[in-house]
């Protein structure tokens, strides 16, 4: 089914068709390491059962889903009249590995390599370096390293972290991040890991489905240490983007952050305006998994709460097994909302 309008698709997950792609892009020890025994990265832990990756969007050629730059634009770009692709890849996890050596060479190499092999197979792709967190100072190295492409238009990180992405050991990425004038995407990546803080406050969920359902916890965690600890104020130009953690969540966030900032605000002096005010000024959501209630108006009544029209867009999460068509969802929203939502914020958020 064909779109009548343009579409920005802020979340699509490109994939190697094996470890062995980034090799070429490798420095030794890594590159002999990695050869021998894989990226590295731990598993997220939590088996989807019916697979992450949709089988229908394996390339006719082999390999797995959204590895084939040419079978993407078929499969994805020209069918739905997608103009900008966002390539979000699939190694955010990164953040999650012990050593931060390690963890720096492999998102050095998979930012060589989308520049390489993914940038210039379509003109509708744009590319999310990938960051490792652990070492700050590795971290901005590759950020200011890796800047200047024009065809980087964010930086994605993993929600799974060691620690809340607001304290300060995070403030120097930050710093880069608005210097260059790059949003941070922050992703689902490594949460299952055993490595870092469990996805929820109470600890590590058993199955897959609960993990998926509770995702948003991580979000709501990063986003009130994001704001509370003063990082908007301190990087007033600094977007985040929350890519694959809903949204209905939000006005409940925004809510009580407001209320309680009202009886403590002096334990967080440095802030000058209401908690949400950052989050409406600072913050942009993805459309996938969009929350789908039984009554379509409730969905409208959120989006009015939280003003959605100017801080969401949409995402596909393709190849994903729960992604997203453009045609199907959002169609009771007024035109000129879905003009926003499907293409405008995205377009002026990354400078396209």
């Amino acid at each position: 089914m064909l779109t009548n309008s343009k579409v920005i698709d802020v979340d699509v997950h490109n994939q190697l068709k094996s470890f062995r792609d980034l090799l070429p892009y490798l420095a030794e020890p890594w590159k002999t390491l990695i050869a021998s025994n894989g990226i590295g990265i731990p598993d997220r832990g939590y088996p989807s059962p019916v697979g992450v990756l949709r089988k229908d969007c394996r390339p006719p050629g082999g390999g797995p889903a959204a590895s084939d730059p040419n079978f993407l634009v078929q499969d994805l770009i020209e069918p739905y009249n997608i103009e900008f692709a966002i390539l979000t890849g699939h190694l955010d996890g990164v953040s999650v590995m012990h050593d931060p050596d390690h963890a720096a060479a492999v998102a050095s190499a998979y930012n060589d390599y989308l520049v390489a092999e993914w940038l210039p197979k379509h003109s509708s792709f744009r590319g999310c370096m990938v960051i490792a967190t652990q070492d700050p100072v590795l971290a901005v190295r590759e950020i200011d390293r890796m800047a200047e492409h024009p065809e980087i238009v964010s930086i994605i990180i993993g929600s799974a972290q060691r620690a809340l992405l607001g304290q300060r050991q995070f403030h120097p990425i930050y710093e880069a991040a608005e210097r260059h004038g790059l949003p941070i995407a922050i992703h689902p990546g490594g949460e299952g890991s055993g490595i870092t803080s469990p996805p929820t406050a109470s600890g590590y969920p058993t199955r897959y489905m609960e993990y998926h359902t509770i995702l948003s916890q991580n979000y709501m965690a990063h986003l009130t240490s994001l704001v509370c600890e003063g990082v908007f104020e301190k990087f007033p130009n600094l977007k985040f983007v929350c890519l694959e953690g809903g949204i209905a969540w939000l006005p409940h966030l925004m809510w009580r952050l407001d209320k309680n900032y009202k009886g403590l605000r002096s334990s967080v002096p440095w802030l000058k305006r209401m908690p949400s005010e950052y989050i409406r000024s600072n913050c942009m959501f993805s459309t996938q998994p969009i929350e789908e209630p039984n009554n379509p108006k409730d969905l409208l009544a959120i989006f009015d709460m939280v003003d959605a029209e100017n801080i969401l867009m949409f995402s596909s999460d393709y190849p994903h097994w729960d992604n997203d068509d453009p045609t199907e969802i959002l169609r009771r929203l007024n035109p000129e909302a879905r003009q926003k939502i499907f293409y405008e914020n995205a377009k002026k958020l990354y400078r396209l």
